[in-house]
């Protein structure tokens, strides 16, 4: 995988267009001069999270003596997982939920918002099986998450442009990408353990 399509993956799997509306309606009860201070704190947790689980995603997978093809096979299910919600959202029109009210500090808007749990066992994968190229795998998360972060911080303005419906209509098709992707994933990770295995 090169670090450009590593990037893209990374990218589609924050689905930063898809959060637009969620993280508006996580916003509305704090004081307009406080959102984008809120939103760039937790994005900033995210990125902290994340690239904690780089770095440290082969030694947790030493430590629980997990092979990289179980963290493809799991991978591939919870991105599944999230890609079907994605694309049939459930009737709060929320992938995670919140409390009511209260200002979104690290749940869930940083974890499992940005840094969700299929781009850590994504991270955690290729930390793993190429694990020579920590660098390019900073890169690519780091260029995904600016591309976020740009989103989401220009997230009003988005949604005053582009509106409810195409904005639904992208979290769809990046739903169905995502679902492709952890199809992908799940097969090479059953491949990969039957050779080996």
């Amino acid at each position: 995988m090169s670090t450009l399509s590593a990037g893209i993956l990374l990218f589609l799997i924050m689905d930063p267009l898809g959060n637009v509306p969620v993280f508006l309606g996580l916003l509305k009860n704090v004081a307009p001069e406080r959102r984008r201070f809120v939103l760039a704190r937790e994005l900033v947790i995210a990125l902290f999270a994340l690239f904690a689980i780089l770095f440290c995603g082969g030694f947790v997978l030493k430590v629980l003596q997990l092979r990289p093809e179980s963290v493809s096979i799991a991978g591939g299910i919870v991105l599944f997982l999230i890609g079907v919600k994605m694309v049939f959202p459930p009737r709060d029109g929320s992938i995670f939920g919140g409390p009511e009210g209260a200002e979104p500090f690290i749940v869930p808007m940083a974890i499992p918002g940005v840094a969700g749990p299929s781009a850590m066992a994504a991270l955690m994968l290729m930390a793993n099986s190429n694990p020579g190229r920590t660098a390019d795998w900073s890169i690519a998360l780091f260029g995904a998450w600016v591309a976020t972060a740009v989103i989401l911080l220009s997230s009003t303005y988005l949604y005053r442009c582009l509106g409810d419906s195409v904005l639904t209509a992208i979290e769809r098709l990046v739903g169905m990408l995502l679902v492709a992707l952890s199809v992908q994933m799940f097969l090479d990770g059953v491949s990969a353990y039957l050779r080996l295995g």
